[in-house]
């Protein structure tokens, strides 16, 4: 199993973006079965969970982002996405995508101006 990170970018504060999470190598009842998560790291810090997705359907969301981002999964595309809305300065980090409970995405970085 692959995935796939892309959608990150240059975008100033206040701005939005989509990140997009696509497996490749695995069927789709796996991938329905799967718990997701959407994780980011800033320069000099720990990586840090921002956004999850039970296999249930059940979304939660760390205190900083809630309201502003939102986590989705297309089943039949076979990808995970993270709109982030009203992006922030502190957002700025490389965000990665996880299928749990151990394939990583390869990272794609966002940057948001101030």
């Amino acid at each position: 199993v692959q995935l796939q990170a892309s959608g990150g970018g240059l975008v100033q504060a206040g701005g939005s973006l989509r990140l997009s999470c696509k497996a490749s190598g695995v069927i789709l009842s796996v991938f329905w079965s799967k718990d997701w998560g959407w994780y980011r790291q800033a320069p000099g810090k720990e990586r840090e969970l921002v956004a999850s997705f039970s296999s249930g359907g059940i979304t939660d969301y760390a205190d900083s982002v809630r309201g502003r981002f939102a986590i989705s999964r297309d089943n039949t595309k076979r990808t995970v996405y993270l709109q982030m809305n009203s992006l922030q300065p502190e957002d700025t980090a490389v965000y990665y995508c996880l299928m749990r409970p151990t394939t990583w995405g390869q990272g794609t970085q966002v940057t948001v101006s101030s």
